[in-house]
């Protein structure tokens, strides 16, 4: 991968492109933190070629909507499985807008 490969990554929401500690430092929370989400398989950071994990900005994302539910008083486990749930709802509102939209413009407009 060339350096200009890289810089176009950047933008990639699925890029791993921090590691443990600043992760932790931008969401603010610990590195065991990040770990019990692993281990909780909310997040599965890629790991670099010396095994070193990585997380993504999506990954980012969802484990600050961990981190909020647990700041509130959610028990890790729960919390992980509620934004599970809030993922795969909002996965599943965006394949339903698709198909209306593909079923609204294959319907002929009633014009007469």
């Amino acid at each position: 991968m060339t350096a200009d490969d890289s810089f176009g990554r950047l933008d990639d929401d699925d890029y791993p492109a921090y590691t443990m500690g600043r992760a932790a430092d931008m969401l603010g929370t610990t590195q065991g933190f990040l770990r019990a989400l692993g281990e909780a398989r909310l997040i599965t950071p890629l790991r670099s070629a010396g095994g070193h994990r990585r997380y993504s900005r999506y990954q980012l994302r969802i484990a600050a909507r961990a981190r909020e539910l647990v700041d509130q008083g959610t028990p890790i486990e729960s919390a992980c499985r509620i934004v599970i749930l809030e993922d795969q709802l909002e996965e599943a509102q965006r394949i339903n807008a698709e198909y209306r939209r593909a079923s609204e413009a294959s319907t002929p407009s009633d014009s007469a």
